[in-house]
């Protein structure tokens, strides 16, 4: 806990120098961009609140940014998403959100899509950016990054692209030699990158898959009845042409013929393809895309989420539940492999 302390205390010095800077360069008014990584049930996301409250009960507002999709902190799992945080985080209510920024990826692991995570983290840091540039507070105050536990192949390959994408400028290695030891060095030749290793909280205890999924469903009840059961979701119906569900990823880049020989034909990982209704959507989660055309949906941020409660095949009806009443922000629906069985 003390070294948690000591590392808070070195970055409320870069967020007033960076303050002081304002005027000054753009790296120089640049805040911390800590992010933090390490294997599963290390202790990131309870590092990553605890830094982030201590700045907010010092006036700061700084950036949360989740990438683990396998359990989601900022909205439901399947996403990767970023929101200010202005108080300190409720260790019971959780995250205050105010105008959260998310996109659906769909699956509860990287490996099920890896294009298509990297080009979703890459767009959700290009918007960041351009926020910060306009407002001088938020890029003093910086951002605090929370990973998933995958650390080893494609997770360190996703890992060094999440510290590229977002410019990270302190990166807090958590209960791992050898991750620390390959960070350290890949990153060397950046002299503005400080790798820093901790030790793991004592109170982090290790999770079955079981317990994790039980997590997941919770996450997702949450988002659609409160933490106490204080909402009350909307079950609505739709006509099936009144909705339009795509899923990203699948489907041949070009024919065999089209190809050189010998070469076989690939899946493209970012094609978006209309999805049919039928019953295989019952108790499948799908986000409302702000996308305005079916080309726009890799790259738009999501409202929020419905659930397939029924299909009527021969009334050509859907029902579903949403948290509010009325007609969906968009037509524009995304499915993943996403489910939930309501208990």
């Amino acid at each position: 806990m003390v070294s948690y302390v000591n590392v808070h205390a070195i970055l409320e010095g870069r967020r007033n120098r960076a303050k002081a800077s304002a005027s000054g360069s753009s790296e120089s008014s640049q805040g911390p961009r800590v992010i933090v990584v390490g294997p599963t049930d290390s202790g990131k996301s309870t590092l990553s609140r605890m830094l982030l409250s201590w700045a907010a009960k010092q006036g700061w507002k700084p950036t949360y940014v989740d990438l683990d999709i396998g359990q989601g902190s900022i909205t439901i799992p399947g996403c990767i998403a970023a929101t200010p945080v202005e108080l300190p985080i409720d260790p019971v209510e959780g995250i205050t959100l105010e105008m959260p920024l998310v996109y659906f990826y769909g699956n509860t692991t990287p490996s099920q899509n890896v294009d298509l995570y990297k080009a979703l983290v890459k767009e959700l840091a290009q918007i960041l950016e351009r926020q910060f540039t306009g407002n001088t507070e938020s890029r003093a105050a910086g951002m605090v990054i929370n990973t998933m536990g995958w650390i080893e192949g494609i997770g360190y390959e996703l890992l060094l692209h999440a510290i590229d994408a977002f410019s990270a400028n302190v990166v807090l290695v958590l209960g791992q030699e050898k991750l620390f030891s390959m960070l350290r060095d890949v990153l060397r030749n950046k002299p503005n990158v400080d790798v820093v290793k901790l030790q793991k909280s004592g109170g982090v205890v290790s999770r079955s898959s079981r317990v994790r999924q039980k997590s997941r469903s919770y996450r997702i009840r949450e988002y659609f009845y409160g933490i106490t059961n204080d909402l009350s979701p909307h079950s609505n119906v739709a006509n099936f042409g009144d909705l339009l569900i795509y899923r990203i990823g699948g489907g041949p880049q070009a024919p065999r013929s089209a190809l050189p020989i010998g070469a076989d034909p690939v899946a493209n990982p970012l094609r978006v393809t209309p999805v049919t209704i039928d019953r295989d959507l019952l108790h499948v989660i799908l986000a409302v895309s702000y996308a305005q055309e079916q080309d726009q949906i890799v790259s738009s941020n999501v409202a929020g989420f419905i659930y397939i409660t029924d299909i009527d095949l021969q009334r050509s009806k859907i029902t579903y539940l949403s948290p509010t009443a009325g007609e969906l922000p968009s037509k524009y629906l995304v499915m993943g492999t996403l489910t939930w069985l309501e208990t």
